[in-house]
């Protein structure tokens, strides 16, 4: 899948791998970076890690997905709409690879419309795209 046009383009800067530091070019994002506890690293609560950004990045991205959704088919979704992003990291064969588990909670919505727009979401985020095929993807919907 190749894009038409570019509408925008995003930049960051990792320095220092996992026990480094990220930045954005218009500096709204600067974060320390750690290695989880579980993963060998110190972790503690004043880092963030790749997993993390990920889980934040995708679940904004879904529900961006999810409003547009619903405003191209004309469907009401609460203003409390929330969706929380997990992503698992383990070993493989050949390195390491990630799964994600989405938890979308659209409250005041009839069950069946629910998982309508997040099965069309799912189609259209950019994210999704860029993982499907490639990663497990769990969308778990309540209402």
């Amino acid at each position: 899948m190749s894009l038409e046009k570019v509408v925008y383009t995003a930049k960051a800067v990792a320095t220092g791998g996992r026990d480094g530091r990220a930045t954005s070019d218009n500096g709204a994002l600067d974060v320390k970076l750690g290695v989880p506890k579980e993963m060998g690293g110190a972790g503690g609560n004043d880092v963030t890690n790749p997993e993390q950004l990920f889980a934040a990045g995708y679940s904004a991205c879904f529900l961006g997905a999810m409003k547009f959704v619903a405003g191209r088919d004309k469907l009401n979704i609460s203003k409390n709409v929330s969706v929380a992003g997990e992503v698992g990291i383990g070993p493989t064969d050949t390195g390491f690879a990630i799964q994600v588990t989405l938890n979308v909670s659209l409250p005041d919505m009839d069950e069946e419309e629910a998982t309508k727009l997040v099965q069309a979401a799912h189609i259209v985020c950019p994210y999704s795209n860029a993982t499907r095929g490639n990663i497990d993807v769990t969308l778990n919907v309540t209402t």
